[in-house]
């Protein structure tokens, strides 16, 4: 999906992805169609309490270690928050300034405030 356009509330790599829908788009395209994405949301002025209940619904626990594929949530600043994909070295994300979903080299952008990941289904 990189270079896919970013598009606030964006669900669809063909017409646009914001960063919450290119963590809907991977893992549905992973086989997990049954995560639940909200509609609306603001990342911005969002308090973290209502990011870390999404990210529970979403059925997304808390590790320490990064892997592949692991989604982080870092704040930006100004009450900002993100949440982008991790891959050894790099990470994917919906950069909103770029206008489309880059593969940047080297830890998430921001201050990182945690790193999720899906249980394996057993």
């Amino acid at each position: 999906m990189v270079g896919a356009p970013f598009r606030l509330h964006g669900r669809d790599p063909a017409t646009g992805l914001d960063c919450v829908g290119l963590v809907a788009a991977a893992y549905r395209m992973a086989g997990q169609a049954a995560m639940l994405v909200p509609d609306r949301y603001r990342l911005r002025g969002e308090t973290l309490p209502h990011i870390m209940t999404w990210l529970a619904a979403a059925r997304f626990v808390a590790v320490d270690t990064d892997a592949t594929g692991d989604v982080a949530l870092c704040c930006m600043g100004g009450g900002q928050y993100h949440v982008l994909l991790t891959a050894p070295g790099m990470t994917i994300h919906a950069h909103a300034g770029l206008r489309r979903v880059v593969a940047m080299p080297g830890d998430v952008p921001g201050q990182r405030i945690g790193r999720y990941r899906l249980p394996a289904r057993g």
